[in-house]
This record gives structure tokens, C-alpha cells and sequence, in this order.
């Protein structure tokens, strides 16, 4: 029976090969996105991540996009090696992709989630030797469950699912506790409206560039502003720049 899978396609082509086993240290400085978040809101799931990437204490980019579409209901947040995050989230896309016309169906949820943490797992030798480590959210609209979920994965591809809030990269410690106080002794996240839980995404990103030189904040004179989306049972839909200035300015 011919493989319907996309990644034994490749690897039997001789197109997906392993990593080098060894990398001489000190030999590559590596470019590194930051701080992302999901957070479930009343409508859906929020997916938001600063726009800094740095090397070392060298910011090198200040519009990095850290929350990449995989297809129509789910997108994949970064945090680690943008390179590397950036063909693991092509790869997955396509996988997605070839399923669909070689099956003539949908890829389900678990079958995505499986595709990723294989992805991550192949990725392992050059994780384990300091560079190229990627540390994903994904968050996804289920379609049989009828609403949308979030998983965040470690560096051996191992799955977890959130049930409010996830958050990685160099601020996360600096945020999560402040969610999870939000959470507990103040509106939940759960029940938020849109604009409360943008204004309250937007809010955590700022705190985590305030204490965290690897995360970048707001800058209004250079139109700098994360990137939040949202996914719901319409889509995945962006939130403008124009929604958060308002924010901002009310703020």
C-alpha cells in the first residue's frame, strides 16, 4: 500500500535527513524568537507573541513573525530557533497539505499533533547540542469537540494540552504568574469578551518586555506591535494594528 504520509515520503525521496551529529561549540550564534502566549478567552483561543528575535544580547530583528498559520483553524506560536520553528511549521503545513489531496480528507486534530511531535523528536540532535531548539504552542479549533484547544510541546516532541493559559520563551516566567493571578482572583480568562482579553494579552507582553531584554514591547514611533490571533469556530482571524492602538491609547 503506497504511504500517505508526507514525512515517509520525503525521508524514502532522500529529501529529510538527519541532523549533523556534531557542531563545533562557539562555532554558530543562533537567532532566537522570545515570548508567546495562548490564552483561552470566551469566544476562542488567542495566540500572541512579541516581535523581537536576538542573538545573544544583539537584537537582530524587531518584526519577527512568532505565530505562523498551519492551515484553515490552526496556527503554531514560537519560541526558540526562528529557522528551524520556520521549515518545522512549512513541513507541518505541508504534511496537512498532502493529506488532504492524497486522502481526500481532513487531517484530524491528533493526526496534526502526532505529525509535530515527530517533527520535534527528529529535531532532537541538534536541540541537545544548544542550537536549533524549538519550543512550539499550538492551538488549534477542534472541530468535533466544537471549540478551540491549546498544546504546548517540550523539546522531545512530548504533547500537553492547556486548559486556560500557556506561555514560553525567555519572559514566560515572568508573565505566567501574573495570568495565573488574573485567572484566579480576577476576571477569569475564560470568560472574557475579546476586547478584554486582547487588552489583557497585550498587557502581558508589555510586563514581559519591561523585565526581559529577549522581549520586545510596544513601541508606538516605529508601529511595532505583537502579533495576536485569534482562533475561533470562524477561523483564524488577526487582530489589527489599528484594534490595538486603541488599546494602547486607552490604556
Amino acid at each position: 500500500m503506497e504511504s500517505c504520509d508526507f514525512l515517509d515520503l520525503l525521508r524514502e525521496g532522500g529529501h529529510l535527513s538527519a541532523a549533523p551529529s556534531t557542531v563545533q561549540e562557539g562555532l554558530i550564534e543562533q537567532v532566537e524568537g522570545t515570548t508567546i502566549m495562548a490564552v483561552r478567552y470566551a469566544d476562542g483561543v488567542l495566540v500572541a507573541g512579541d516581535r523581537r528575535a536576538t542573538m545573544g544580547n544583539l537584537v537582530v530583528y524587531d518584526r519577527a513573525d512568532k505565530v505562523l498559520s498551519i492551515d484553515d483553524d490552526a496556527v503554531m506560536a514560537i519560541a526558540g530557533s526562528p529557522s528551524v520553528a520556520y521549515d518545522i511549521a512549512r513541513m507541518l503545513e505541508m504534511s496537512v497539505q498532502h493529506y488532504r489531496r492524497s486522502q481526500l480528507q481532513r487531517l484530524s486534530l491528533d493526526g496534526k499533533l502526532r505529525t509535530l511531535s515527530r517533527l520535534l523528536r527528529q529535531n532532537l540532535p541538534m536541540a541537545m547540542q544548544g542550537i536549533g531548539a524549538v519550543v512550539p504552542i499550538y492551538a488549534a479549533y477542534d472541530q468535533d469537540a466544537g471549540g478551540s484547544r491549546i498544546f504546548f510541546y517540550d523539546l522531545l516532541g512530548a504533547e500537553f494540552e492547556c486548559v486556560d493559559f500557556c506561555t514560553t520563551g525567555s519572559g514566560s516566567n515572568i508573565i505566567r504568574g501574573a495570568l495565573y493571578y488574573q485567572n484566579r482572583w480576577g476576571t477569569p480568562l475564560a470568560e472574557m469578551a475579546e476586547e478584554q482579553a486582547v487588552e489583557t494579552v497585550l498587557k502581558m507582553l508589555e510586563t514581559a518586555a519591561e523585565y526581559d531584554t529577549a522581549t520586545g514591547g510596544f513601541r508606538e514611533t516605529a508601529r511595532i506591535y505583537p502579533q495576536v490571533i485569534k482562533v475561533t469556530a470562524a477561523g483564524l482571524n488577526k487582530v489589527s494594528e489599528g484594534e490595538m492602538a486603541a488599546l494602547y491609547e486607552k490604556a
